[in-house]
């Protein structure tokens, strides 16, 4: 009887519920496949005992709930695969109007690109997808025509009979590498701390992040190549976040080795509250002097569309001293905010690390925002032009007082 009720089973689930599924569940199917098996199991065994009956209403509940399953799973795979199918055709249809589209798009883009909450938001990921590929076949372009600028340089050489110097060039390399190597090492023990806040990523787009992610690369090289490295700390870092995906995106197989400390806890936990100082544009407080043992935070952030206040509300909430860089002390400041790139501070800091000159670490900040640098603070420049503008103002009103009195001298004579 069981081995009955098995089969017949088998054979309502190969018959019935694909035909349920392609046309919607009908009542009318669980009459008919009670009959079903009703009619099949007399047929069977007409010697059963009246006690070995069958539990149709517990069956029907069995064969309802494996339906609905099946149903419910083909519906979402049937939604997904035709959404997905919906978007490459309308990034097919934006490709032949002549709109921003990139050639090629993985499923994770478009993924990202269905989730945009509006038309607009999705041109704009377009568009920064469509740059990022342009970029990447300029950079390909670029590889291509230098290594066929150095095939034909060695096929030169080797026409003319000039040593081959590419072996030097390789163990230089090689050694540099080795020493880079050995100053971050010595820097994870005896270096300055230098901290970037990595709890920024709520507060950017993707591609914030990304271009973040960049910058904290130049940053990484720039002072891995320095004579007096950093300690480069990244706290309050998650290992299922996107700051984690770029930077795997990047570095590959070289980010399990990089000489520095990746943490996911506060940077108050880490180190004493009062050796924190955290950098930030918006802190009323201008830095003077680079304090050695003092730990400095960079808040691992592109603002583009410059939301002051975030940094420094962040340091204010965990109790925390901020500093300023005195750019208007030694810069005549254009218009325009004063943040910085993060590869840009890191040039500053490592150049005011090793020789505490605010004129040389001033000099990495971009020329379009400054006019120059001056030799006199600003504040007492602008004590001097006012005390001229006043001097002028007062010869002015001598002025226009005896023009006054020559014309009333005039006009009484006249009388």
């Amino acid at each position: 009887m069981q081995s009955a009720n098995v089969l017949l089973k088998k054979i309502v689930r190969s018959s019935v519920l694909p035909f349920a599924a392609q046309h919607g569940m009908k009542k009318d199917l669980f009459p008919l496949s009670r009959t079903l098996s009703l009619s099949f199991c007399l047929k069977q065994d007409n010697s059963c005992n009246p006690s070995e009956k069958l539990d149709l209403d517990a069956w029907k509940k069995v064969m309802r709930s494996g339906l609905q399953d099946e149903v419910s799973g083909t519906v979402s795979e049937h939604k997904e695969l035709s959404s997905s199918a919906a978007a490459r055709e309308v990034l097919e249809m934006w490709r032949l109007a002549g709109r921003s589209v990139p050639e090629s798009i993985s499923e994770e883009q478009l993924k990202t690109f269905m989730e945009c909450p509006s038309k607009s938001a999705k041109k704009k990921y377009l568009k920064y997808l469509h740059l990022k590929e342009l970029h990447k076949k300029n950079d390909k372009r670029k590889m291509d025509e230098k290594r066929e600028r150095r095939l034909e340089a060695e096929e030169q050489a080797s026409k003319t009979d000039e040593p081959k110097r590419n072996s030097f060039i390789c163990l230089w390399a090689n050694c540099m590498d080795r020493t880079y190597g050995w100053r971050a090492a010595q820097s994870m023990i005896f270096g300055q701390p230098l901290v970037f806040d990595m709890s920024y990523e709520k507060d950017m787009s993707v591609r914030e992040v990304a271009d973040t992610v960049r910058q904290i690369v130049l940053s990484e090289g720039c002072n891995r190549r320095s004579v007096d490295p950093f300690h480069i700390h990244f706290c309050n870092f998650k290992g299922d976040s996107l700051y984690h995906k770029e930077f795997i995106k990047h570095y590959r197989e070289a980010w399990g080795k990089l000489l520095i400390t990746v943490t996911d806890q506060c940077y108050t936990d880490v180190f004493p509250k009062h050796k924190l100082i955290y950098l930030t544009a918006d802190s009323p407080k201008v830095m003077k002097t680079f304090d050695h043992n003092k730990i400095y935070i960079v808040g691992s952030m592109v603002d583009r569309s410059i939301k002051t206040g975030v940094s420094l509300a962040r340091a204010k909430r965990l109790g925390l001293e901020t500093a300023a860089l005195p750019l208007e002390k030694y810069l005549l400041w254009n218009t325009g905010g004063k943040n910085l790139t993060l590869d840009q501070m890191m040039h500053i800091l490592l150049t005011l690390k090793d020789t505490g000159d605010w004129k040389k670490a001033l000099e990495f900040v971009p020329k379009r925002k400054y006019c120059g640098f001056v030799s006199k603070p600003v504040h007492e420049l602008k004590k001097t032009l006012n005390l001229i503008n006043t001097l002028k103002l007062g010869k002015r009103q001598e002025e226009v007082r005896k023009q006054f009195a020559k014309n009333y001298s005039k006009k009484l004579t006249q009388k």
